[in-house]
């Protein structure tokens, strides 16, 4: 599933083509058919992201909803468009280009209210500027959910997930298994204004890159990662491989439906963590 700096990726590209613009809207699908000829013909006025969901403004009648899941996909492409196939689930397109969705999880048409209650039933998002991290804090800091968890959990932070759960921790030193109610307040403080930077350069590079640059490939004279994923990280899908720094061993385990990964040596546990 894409995390949040992807989806805020996608508002961006969609604001980028079509913002502004009077647009078609189709559903060759044929799933998203009526809704698709509410807004057709009209201008798209907003693009949003509010951690895992994207929100279309179209002025005259509501949000188009998307949220992508595990097997939503989202391309864009330069006129003139190709014949859409019967897969494509919606396509927004103008006289320079298009975009067409496959496979989401959600695609719908909804209301100003339906799109609050989104947003009210979310966590705080590190890309959104004015979110207020302080609801976050609040849970956490009386939750005996371990913090790799609650980290994944989208009422509590939004838009993060198993890659920058695993690296925030690592970069901070923090045991996975530790109880949120552990958690200092301090260590809360940085691991946001890391995943405030961290979820921002993903939004920049478009990919996922979390190691210092001290521990780059070419500083420490160490192989380039090599993974589909893309980007330099210090313990994500590293199982079995050595620490960057400690050279110790990497560890996995499951963890709330999703692999953990982690190094025992750079994230000890420590009184309330892990049994």
């Amino acid at each position: 599933m894409p995390e949040g700096h992807t989806i805020h990726r996608l508002a961006a590209d969609y604001g980028a083509r079509f913002l502004g613009r009077k647009v078609r809207v189709t559903s060759p699908q044929g799933k998203f058919s009526d809704s698709a000829a509410l807004v057709d013909k009209q201008e798209l006025t907003h693009t949003e992201a509010h951690g895992k969901h994207l929100f279309l403004g179209f002025a005259e009648t509501g949000w188009i909803h998307i949220h992508l899941g595990l097997f939503g996909k989202l391309g864009f492409g330069d006129a003139p468009a190709p014949p859409p196939t019967d897969t494509v689930r919606l396509r927004i397109a103008n006289p320079s280009g298009y975009a067409d969705l496959r496979g989401p999880t959600t695609c719908a048409l909804i209301t100003d209210p339906e799109k609050q209650a989104i947003h009210d039933r979310l966590g705080p998002d590190p890309l959104r500027p004015d979110d207020d991290p302080a609801p976050a804090w609040a849970r956490i800091s009386r939750s005996r959910t371990t913090v790799a968890a609650l980290l994944m959990d989208q009422k509590v932070i939004a838009g993060v997930g198993n890659v920058y759960r695993a690296e925030v921790l690592f970069r901070h030193g923090i045991d996975p298994y530790l109880p949120g109610r552990d958690l200092t307040r301090a260590e809360w403080d940085a691991i946001w204004a890391d995943l405030v930077f961290l979820m921002r350069e993903g939004v920049r590079h478009n990919r996922i890159d979390t190691v210092r640059p001290e521990h780059l490939p070419e500083a420490m004279g160490r192989p380039p990662r090599v993974d589909d994923h893309g980007g330099e990280v210090y313990v994500y899908r590293r199982a079995n491989g050595r620490c960057h720094i400690c050279g110790g061993e990497i560890r996995t385990a499951g963890l709330a439906a999703r692999n953990l990964f982690w190094c025992p040596g750079c994230q000890p546990a420590r009184s309330g963590g892990r049994n």
